[in-house]
């Protein structure tokens, strides 16, 4: 039991809380920073929004790629050495990014950051919970998700109020120092504990955990639905407060919006224990993609006033945060944990992609038709991807449900 994850004893008291705190921290610094400050950005060094967008959009690209190596040697090694030098890298960006004379640099520290996610985001976590928590994983991803889930509460107003006293550059050295102090010596100390070999796979049933995986109809079909869904979710939360900004709202107000956004995320994570107790599996992931297209719409719908807009940004958030814990229990719940670290990488690694694609992709059209406009097709966008995953059943599941 305990070398499998199962049993209490493989299990580090500490890797949990100190996990919740540097998805936080994370997150919040490397991520949800920037579309606060990316005006400020633009409008200090005349940059094109559209350029500066393309460099984050080229870190999370990077992060898609890297997730895939990554992911095997998370399977063999563990999390300490991963997301410990994740974090050094993740430092070492912000503080290029900080420094960018020019683009090029301020774009080589993003792709440098794009490491750095794929080694400390949710990813690295969740292969670290499935195989130390085993059965029990589900409560360990909603509790760290739940966490995560504050990062863009926590640290979206906190980014506009220090933006309001310092320039951007200092904005981001100071928040490199809090990324530091938090992190690196938490993912270092916090992680040590031995990791359990993996599990035996499940008996065979339909399609057994193994390199037949990747290349079933149904993981192919359900990667291509996340992939949509993930690359219309992405693009609305970078969009979020460019579209209230341009109904009137001041960037501190569109701030604190995508920060109760993340409230409504860590709202949503409380639902998913019960949400997955009570449906198949192919049936929440419809209905969750589903929800996220009807969130999306009523932005691109809804003019105001902003307390309302508020509301549906929280609505948003909800969804989202269990879309989050859809992906990380999306491989365990069709193909067992075996081969969790590999099989979650290939899975995730479109999605990112698309997700990394989103923001760049976004802004252009924005800059066409305007964000109600995009906001509409990215609600298209997820209805069809909540149809495609409802193909993306293995036989083995079908069975049990």
């Amino acid at each position: 039991m305990a070398a499998t994850g199962a049993g209490v004893r493989s299990r580090p008291r500490a890797a949990l809380p100190a996990l919740c705190a540097t998805q936080i921290t994370s997150w919040g610094i490397v991520y949800y920073a920037f579309p606060v400050l990316n005006s400020r950005i633009t409008a200090d060094t005349g940059w094109s929004p559209a350029f500066t967008t393309a460099a984050f959009s080229g870190a999370l690209l990077v992060s898609a790629l890297a997730g895939i190596p990554i992911g095997r040697i998370l399977d063999r090694r563990g999390p300490r050495t991963v997301m410990t030098t994740g974090s050094i890298l993740a430092v070492l960006a912000l503080l290029t990014i900080a420094a960018a004379p020019n683009l090029p640099v301020f774009t080589a520290g993003w792709l440098l950051a794009g490491v750095a996610m794929a080694a400390t985001f949710y990813h690295p976590a969740f292969a670290a919970l499935t195989r130390w928590w085993g059965e029990d994983r589900v409560r360990a991803l909603t509790i760290v998700t739940l966490a995560g889930g504050l990062a863009s509460t926590v640290f979206a107003p906190l980014t506009a109020a220090l933006a309001e006293h310092f320039t951007w550059r200092t904005t981001y050295l100071i928040l490199a120092g809090i990324l530091a102090l938090v992190t690196i010596p938490t993912h270092a100390l916090a992680l040590r504990a031995p990791w359990p070999p993996a599990p035996p796979p499940p008996p065979p049933q339909g399609i057994a955990p193994g390199p037949a995986v990747e290349r079933s109809r149904p993981f192919l079909l359900l990667a291509a639905a996340l992939t949509l869904s993930g690359f219309a979710m992405y693009a609305v939360v970078i969009g979020l407060v460019p579209l209230l900004t341009e109904r009137g709202a001041t960037t501190t107000e569109a701030a604190w919006v995508l920060g109760l956004g993340g409230a409504g995320q860590t709202l949503g994570r409380t639902l998913y224990a019960t949400l997955a107790r009570r449906t198949s599996t192919t049936a929440r992931t419809a209905a969750l993609i589903t929800a996220g297209g009807a969130t999306t719409a009523a932005l691109a719908l809804v003019p105001g006033p902003l307390p309302l807009l508020a509301l549906i940004a929280v609505l948003a958030g909800t969804v989202r945060g269990n879309l989050t814990l859809l992906q990380a229990t999306a491989v365990t719940d069709r193909w067992g944990t075996t081969h969790y670290g590999r099989l979650s990488g290939l899975l995730s690694a479109p999605a990112s992609i698309a997700a990394a694609l989103a923001p760049f992709a976004g802004a252009a059209l924005a800059g066409t038709v305007g964000y109600p406009a995009l906001f509409l097709a990215l609600a298209t966008l997820s209805l069809a991807a909540a149809a495609i995953s409802l193909g993306a059943t293995p036989h083995a599941a079908r069975s049990r449900a």
